[in-house]
């Protein structure tokens, strides 16, 4: 039997790229988990069971056939980026907020996954931000510098309760043995900025050290996943490189201009959720640019971003805040940046257009 063309046919459907998308996170998971604690993976488990509930009531509400639509595993994935993203202390009922909000509001009150303009995980993050800064910066000290990384049971109590079996709050298990509170690489370098600090000081300390190694590591886990992606084709290299190159292009242009008081382009790269914001947020497929010289823009202006808002902005880590400004530029993007189709010669706009 002949086939009429096209002859190409993609044979990933919806539902097998996410879960090849949450098989490449796992690298990196485990390895915050194991730096960070168990409350990663509590964390996990409640976002993903909160997404797909919330999902499942509102097509129920919208009438339409829940079993058909939850399998594409779309709110899955949101669910578990949320949970990847917040510390690991967090209560629970803030991750509650944070992934219905994503879920009710930033995809079925467009319509639902494909109509999104919007990525509905950094949507629900950024609620959570901003209305919950203070919980939301509180991540404990990596595995190498925390004297009270809390266990299994410990981390379920906390999340449920605010507090260890031993009565231990937050704010305490941050606390190091020499009682310094250790806030994350990049919380801590914008502090010891506003003080006065110059990198060469802020160097000095052990702690700060060893608690950016950890974030180190968790950024190359995810980096190694999102080779896995690339290797996969289940995303396009035009996003995260184009990302990786502009943070690297932009830090270094800083750095370069005054090393004492901007961060390197190492510290950029490997600390935060750059990795996991370059892989596997911000190539949403359906948020994100879509024509090959719109994502290249796409991903540039988002690591430009994401080192002018660490740098000079009010937030430590801004993956979300420049993907979601990103989001609203796409379309804009996308009609600037449209191939020619072949055979074809490019149209030019009309004076009066």
């Amino acid at each position: 039997m002949r086939l009429s063309s096209p002859f190409f046919h993609h044979a990933l459907t919806t539902d097998k790229v996410m879960l090849i998308v949450l098989g490449a996170l796992l690298p990196g998971a485990f390895i915050q988990t194991y730096f960070f604690g168990y409350g990663v993976l509590i964390n996990v488990i409640l976002c993903a069971a909160y997404a797909v509930t919330a999902e499942i009531i509102v097509l129920k509400l919208r009438t339409l056939n829940a079993f058909e639509v939850i399998k594409d595993n779309s709110a899955l994935v949101t669910g578990i980026l949320i949970g990847l993203a917040i510390p690991p202390t967090l209560p629970f009922w803030m991750s509650f907020i944070g992934v219905t909000f994503a879920i009710v509001f930033a995809k079925h009150l467009y319509g639902g996954l494909g109509y999104n303009p919007f990525n509905p995980a950094m949507v629900g993050y950024v609620l959570l931000l901003i209305s919950f800064p203070v919980e939301m910066t509180a991540w404990l000290p990596s595995r190498e510098v925390s004297a009270n990384l809390p266990n299994l049971t410990d981390s379920i109590i906390l999340v449920f309760t605010g507090v260890d079996s031993s009565g231990q709050n937050v704010n305490q298990l941050r606390a190091l043995a020499d009682g310094f509170t250790m806030a994350t690489p990049l919380d801590h370098l914008k502090t010891e900025y506003t003080l006065g600090k110059m990198n060469s000081e802020i160097a000095l300390g052990t702690h700060y050290q060893e608690n950016l190694k950890g974030w180190t590591w968790v950024n190359l886990g995810y980096l190694f996943g999102g080779v896995l992606l690339l290797l996969t084709k289940t995303i396009r290299w035009q996003i995260p490189l184009s990302i990786i190159i502009s943070i690297a292009v932009t830090s270094a242009v800083l750095h370069g201009w005054d090393n004492e008081i901007f961060g390197s382009t190492q510290f950029h790269l490997l600390s935060g959720a750059t990795m996991i914001g370059a892989f596997f947020i911000a190539t949403d497929p359906v948020s994100a640019s879509t024509t090959p010289k719109g994502r290249i823009i796409y991903g540039a202006l988002i690591g430009f971003l994401v080192v002018i808002i660490r740098t000079f902005g009010g937030y430590p880590d801004a993956i979300a805040f420049a993907v979601l400004l990103l989001n609203l530029a796409a379309p804009t993007i996308d009609h600037y940046t449209q191939p020619v189709i072949y055979g074809h010669k490019k149209v030019e706009s009309s004076a009066n257009e």
